[in-house]
């Protein structure tokens, strides 16, 4: 077979989950309720730490396919690998937790140190994603052994009474663990890049149980979000955008964007026009808007009957 001639650290990137981005635009335009925002803290702390995870797989040396944030479907069945390590000879997952604060393990379940309220086993859904992406592989013509860990993260983590047979790696262990994984002997081939191909052809944008707050257009706050602090700015008639808060500053024309990106996610199939933009980001002018939209995206219609895709 045709050896690969390089080696990319992270062959699938990482981005914010849909639900994550999604609940993240809410918070600024309206009041969550108090479970939304519980979900969007617990979403956005694991983000954080799937980004620390791969800051230290980014930098092996071996001869890997690194997948970050799959999302698979197996037999009408859905699940999420964090982190998907494809070597020569085994395949990988890691289910990446960034717990904080003091854990104990019993009778195979975790709660909190001073507490009796069981929480969500990640060993279960390593288990259950192990499961799923055997008959996957096997469908895809691949037969190879998996293995994997639940990866804490965080370095204020400690969890008690851990059993040694358990695949769980704690934050002290991090570094064994990329040093383990760098000297794995591992040759990829082209064989190797279809299946990671395949996989990548495979991750769904969209989690069919995911489950949204309501809001529509019309009650949602207007204006444009800052890149960075993600406060609501308020209209604005200059070509320059500037953050009150953390003094950021961003042009029209990058806002505009930004803007229309988020209406997609929020509207999907909604009918992008002038207007529309004008009033949902509430900057510039509606010439300017109009030069930005056409200028970036396909323009259809004509005057009044005008959007653009």
């Amino acid at each position: 077979m045709m050896e690969r001639k390089w080696h990319m650290p992270h062959y699938k990137s990482r981005e914010r989950s849909k639900e994550l981005r999604v609940l993240s635009s809410l918070n600024v335009r309206m009041e969550l309720p108090f479970k939304d925002k519980q979900r969007l803290a617990y979403l956005e702390k694991g983000y954080q730490g799937e980004v620390f995870f791969d800051q230290l797989t980014s930098e092996l040396k071996n001869d890997l396919y690194i997948l970050n944030d799959l999302s698979l479907e197996q037999n009408k069945s859905f699940f999420q690998i964090d982190t998907l390590i494809i070597s020569q000879h085994t395949i990988y997952p890691y289910e990446i937790k960034n717990y904080e604060g003091d854990y104990r393990f019993e009778s195979g379940n975790f709660y909190p140190k001073s507490s009796k309220d069981e929480i969500s086993n990640p060993l279960h859904q390593l288990e259950r994603s192990k499961l799923l992406l055997r008959p996957l592989l096997k469908d895809l013509g691949f037969h190879l052994p998996i293995e994997g860990d639940v990866t804490f993260v965080h370095h204020n983590f400690t969890l008690y009474q851990a059993p040694l047979k358990e695949p769980i790696i704690h934050p002290t262990q991090l570094n064994s663990l990329m040093k383990k994984l760098n000297e794995i002997p591992s040759k990829l081939t082209n064989r190797h890049k279809i299946l990671a191909d395949q996989l990548i052809s495979l991750h769904q944008t969209d989690n069919p149980f995911t489950r949204y707050p309501a809001y529509n257009f019309d009650h949602l706050k207007k204006g444009v979000i800052c890149g960075k602090c993600h406060l609501l700015i308020l209209p604005d008639l200059g070509k320059m955008i500037v953050c009150s808060k953390c003094g950021h500053i961003e042009t029209i024309d990058s806002a505009v964007l930004r803007c229309v990106e988020e209406l997609v996610l929020l509207f999907p199939g909604i009918k992008i026009t002038t207007n529309l933009v004008f009033e949902w980001c509430g900057v510039g002018s509606k010439k300017t808007i109009r030069r930005v939209l056409i200028q970036n995206f396909n323009s259809i219609g004509q005057r009044k009957y005008r959007y653009f895709e």
